[in-house]
């Protein structure tokens, strides 16, 4: 029995290539599931993988709004620190600040028209400067409603620069 060169050479190159073919296209019923080649069998294969851990489908729930008392300490830190409030100045502007995000937000939930809405706004927001008049100093008050003009970024932004120049002028003095 002869063997042939050409044989010898075609029995090398399948043994070789069975490798990578066997890399490719899995071990025949082993993974696979239902033989050889991608999407052969409930999404084995090539693409999305299955893990053999069940995943947990998170609900996503849209988040709760806040609360006025949430608000209200979320953003008193900053104003505070701005206005250069004391501690008994900042409890008077926070429970003033609290009572009336409580309306407003009381406002929204009833969803009235337009013009019902803005006249109520109108009201609470008088209401507020008049308690925020009587409970705070003139001229922290009339800081406050600055800050409320322009914003409380920009507020800190203008307290750095004046603190600067402060700091300048000392140190030419």
């Amino acid at each position: 029995m002869k063997i042939n060169v050409t044989h010898i050479i075609a029995f090398f190159a399948i043994l070789l290539l069975s490798a990578e073919i066997q890399a490719q296209y899995g071990y025949g019923r082993g993974y696979g599931g239902r033989g050889y080649g991608y999407g052969s069998g409930y999404g084995y294969g090539y693409g999305r993988q299955r893990s053999a851990i069940p995943q947990v489908q998170e609900n996503q729930k849209e988040p709760e709004p806040m609360t006025a008392d949430q608000i209200v300490d979320a953003e008193m830190p900053g104003i505070a620190e701005t206005l250069e409030l004391n501690d008994f100045e900042t409890a008077v502007l926070s429970s003033i600040l609290k009572k009336y995000v409580q309306q407003r937000i009381e406002m929204q939930i009833l969803k009235l028209d337009a013009d019902q809405m803005r006249a109520g706004m109108e009201k609470i927001t008088k209401l507020q400067d008049e308690e925020l008049k009587a409970g705070l100093p003139l001229e922290k008050y009339e800081a406050f409603v600055e800050m409320q003009k322009n914003g409380l970024q920009k507020a800190k932004k203008e307290k750095k620069k004046e603190k600067k120049r402060k700091q300048k002028k000392k140190s030419k003095d």
